[in-house]
């Protein structure tokens, strides 16, 4: 039982790894190990300076995105959860779709939308408020331009109470 148990245990926390990365090291791990751990990224950038960003969303079910970077050394940077209050405000109008990208990573497919009276596109991107309640964060581009109009957040407990009525 003993046995069992620790395996159990060794296989929730490699799970717990490979979903945030959390026991790669910066400075240390490569290119090569992020992806054997994380997989491969949803979205990747080469910067100019020899840099990459990679995207890990781990949604539709999740609550992060992960952005990972590796220097121009081929080294760990950094790994960040993307999806919160910090890079929230980042969002500006004026903002195109790339840049919002690169900031929040791709957005859930299955919930955007396209307002044709509005002339809008909606991107959503699931994730947890600081009460660590579930929410939405909603960015609204103009979809002509291809720029940011504006962002808002919802609770996900409003949304089902609406669709209880």
């Amino acid at each position: 039982m003993k046995l069992i148990t620790a395996l159990i245990a060794t296989m929730l926390l490699a799970a717990c790894a490979s979903y945030s990365g959390s026991g790669l090291k910066p400075g240390v791990a490569n290119l090569e190990q992020v992806q054997a751990l994380m997989g491969q990224p949803a979205m990747r950038w080469q910067d100019a300076d020899g840099s990459v960003q990679l995207a890990y969303p781990r949604g539709p079910y999740g609550y992060h995105t992960y952005m990972v970077k590796i220097g121009s050394d081929g080294r760990l940077q950094s790994i960040e959860n993307v999806l919160e209050d910090s890079t929230f405000r980042r969002i500006v109008p004026g903002l195109s779709k790339e840049e919002v990208l690169r900031l929040l990573g791709p957005p859930n497919e299955s919930r955007s939308v396209y307002n044709k009276a509005r002339n809008e596109l909606a991107w959503e991107w699931r994730f947890r408020d600081a009460f660590n309640e579930p929410a939405r964060y909603v960015v609204l581009f103009d979809a002509s331009a291809g720029t940011v109009r504006s962002a808002m957040v919802l609770r996900e407990y409003m949304e089902r109470s609406f669709f209880m009525r």
